[in-house]
């Protein structure tokens, strides 16, 4: 299973009721965050998920209120007693912005590991069992949308290991992808796994233009969390020209990827009341939810 929390769900800058847009995943224990802006430690703390397992954090760009927070946070974490390396991964141009943002925070107990993605095309990585895909998007300056997928492999067929006298104490190791040897055989595990089955996507998307490769990018998420900077359709030509989207455009975009349930955040600071607008959203994507800081959910396997 795997566990999100929307940690802000504002755009630009903080305010008094609403953090800054960011998200929280955890899988088994270890925890990746996806965008830093000022004050991200607060919520992060409100949370009670604990700082010292991020293994990683995604930037989508490198505007200030997704960025800003990094230095306090990489100071919290050392506090924390954090001694193993933290991935940073990024668009290009990550080396120099790490490189400016930590001359306030320059003795970490630990390793920063810099890993810079492409802007021209998707890439893939992964960390602490968590596959992540990345897709440059339509902003003012290179940005990406990260889909977060938990793989999930085949039944275990007993009664094809039975067959093939496999010993019951190599079991797990193939369920867990291991090649063993069985009186002279290699016994692989595409021997007695079934076909993968469906595992777990969560896509993370702000600061964009809808597109048709968007779309397909998100296709099938369980959870498709979508900024929603204008929520008036007369501020579409606002939206329009900083490379935003409102309401309408998130959930038709939402609609045409098929995702199961689609989270709003990243309100303009002049929204409000995100709620006012909703019902425009739901006209299109009937699941559409209002994103609210600290709004959480585990989502769990199909089968």
């Amino acid at each position: 299973m795997l566990d999100v929390c929307l940690l802000g769900t504002g755009g630009m800058m903080p305010l008094p009721n609403r953090w800054l847009t960011s998200l929280l995943v955890r899988h088994n224990g270890r925890m990746i965050l996806i965008d830093c802006g000022e004050g991200t430690q607060i919520p992060l703390k409100m949370a009670e998920w604990g700082i010292k397992p991020i293994d990683a954090v995604l930037f989508t760009h490198y505007h200030g209120d997704h960025v800003a927070g990094l230095p306090g946070f990489l100071l919290t974490l050392g506090n924390s007693g954090r001694e193993e390396p933290l991935m940073l991964v990024g668009p290009p141009g990550i080396k120099e912005v790490v490189e400016g943002l930590t001359v306030i925070s320059p003795e970490l107990p630990y390793e920063l590991n810099l890993i810079e993605l492409p802007d021209s095309e998707s890439a893939e990585v992964s960390v602490s069992g968590i596959f992540i895909k990345s897709l440059p998007v339509d902003h003012t300056i290179p940005c990406l949308s990260y889909c977060i997928e938990l793989k999930r492999q085949g039944k275990f067929d007993v009664d094809r290991a039975r067959e093939l006298m496999i010993p019951v104490n190599y079991w797990n190791k193939l369920q867990k992808g291991e090649n063993v040897t069985v009186d002279d055989r290699v016994i692989t595990p595409e021997m007695v796994l079934g076909e993968p089955r469906k595992g777990i996507k969560v896509c993370y998307c702000t600061d964009t233009r809808p597109s048709d490769e968007l779309a397909e990018f998100i296709k099938d998420s369980d959870l498709f969390i979508c900024e929603g900077m204008y929520g008036d359709e007369n501020d579409t030509h606002k939206a329009e020209q900083k490379k935003h989207m409102t309401f309408s455009e998130a959930a038709l975009l939402a609609k045409k990827g098929n995702v199961e349930e689609l989270w709003l955040t990243h309100y303009s600071p002049s929204l409000t009341d995100p709620e006012e607008y909703m019902e425009v959203a739901r006209s299109i994507f009937k699941n559409t939810v209002g994103g609210r800081d600290l709004l959480a959910k585990t989502i769990k396997y199909k089968e």
